[in-house]
């Protein structure tokens, strides 16, 4: 099978490059295209990014040509997003229109009606609302979104709860600073130090999780019936977002019910090569799961989960540029795939 062509826009960025790790050498996609600001456009990769991970930069990307951040220069079926939400919202719409697909980690179009915000493990039903967008929108391609790298953490452990009938959940985030970007927290701020806000967060997160966990009625989602509180906090971790969930639900299920039902957990996908084994693991040690011991889990894709207890009370933790990013816009375009959708 030939694989498909995949470009990404912001490639020089935090998440950018974490989409160039994903993609180098993925067995369906074909990185094709790196596209980044003017000042990048026309050179080397290795002379336009300063490269950030704990791995080399593969020779075969160092030396492809950033082009700019328009369809006309991008040779790619779908294009991964990794700007800011300000320029996605104009150039991701630009692309859609111009008949790519384009899998978005950028917050402008996830509270859009006709755009899904996907999870798949938890609703790649919602796909059939591309039909809908592309319609009302006049588009040749369309976009799909990944949520904000708080929600995903704790939407995918609340679906195996779902048929308990959840009514509130309250959230409290620790959240690394990577999820700010390389220069995001000055070191000055953050060394030694927590810092209790971070701007618009506690919004998206109190959002999200009822349209990905919501029903879809043919043209729209209904949201899931139940609310969020959150309170969001910027730790000295550099990578790995921790949460203290407190899940009230009408069923008052047992901690025993609530670890039967994260280990009985099992979307079925079907072998997609960002998708772990087993999307939600279960810690039994006293003191887990932690970012530093945990986040690698599932090469960075599975949510780990600790300390249920009677309330219900338990503690989530994930990759935040992995799960929470990179790794979920590339799970989300390989179930694009899987449905014949690129």
């Amino acid at each position: 099978m030939a694989k498909i062509r995949a470009g990404v826009l912001g490639a020089t960025g935090a998440v950018g490059q974490r989409f160039i790790e994903q993609l180098w050498d993925h067995p369906w996609f074909e990185l094709t295209s790196l596209a980044a600001s003017e000042r990048s456009a026309g050179k080397r990769y290795s002379e336009a990014a300063r490269w950030r991970l704990e791995h080399d930069l593969p020779a075969e990307v160092a030396d492809m040509t950033v082009v700019n951040v328009d369809p006309k220069e991008v040779k790619a079926d779908v294009v991964f997003s990794a700007l800011p939400a300000d320029e996605a919202k104009k150039v991701e719409a630009e692309f859609a229109k111009a008949g790519f697909a384009v899998a978005s980690n950028a917050s402008a179009y996830r509270a859009e009606p006709d755009v899904p915000l996907l999870i798949p493990e938890c609703n790649a039903d919602h796909l059939d609302l591309v039909e809908v967008q592309q319609r009302k929108r006049d588009w040749d391609g369309y976009i799909v979104t990944n949520p904000n790298c708080t929600t995903i953490m704790f939407a995918l452990t609340l679906k195996p709860l779902m048929p308990m009938d959840i009514q509130r959940v309250i959230v409290a985030s620790m959240q690394a600073v990577s999820g700010a970007g390389y220069e995001g927290v000055p070191s000055m701020a953050i060394l030694g130090n927590i810092i209790p806000f971070i701007s618009g967060e506690e919004e998206k997160v109190e959002q999200e999780a009822q349209k990905i966990l919501g029903t879809f009625d043919g043209e729209r989602i209904v949201d899931a019936p139940f609310t969020v509180s959150a309170s969001c906090h910027r730790v000295p971790v550099m990578d790995g977002h921790t949460e203290a969930i407190w899940a009230e639900m009408a069923a008052d299920p047992t901690p025993d019910e609530v670890r039967a039902a994260f280990l009985n957990f099992n979307p079925g996908l079907g072998d997609l090569p960002t998708e772990p084994k087993r999307p939600i693991i279960v810690r039994d040690e006293p003191d887990r799961p932690q970012p530093r011991l945990d986040r690698n889990a599932g090469k960075g894709m599975a949510v780990s989960v600790g300390r249920i207890r009677e309330g219900i009370r338990y503690i989530a933790m994930g990759h935040n540029t992995v799960r929470g990013a990179a790794g979920a816009s590339v799970l989300n375009a390989e179930i694009l795939s899987k449905k014949g959708m690129l």
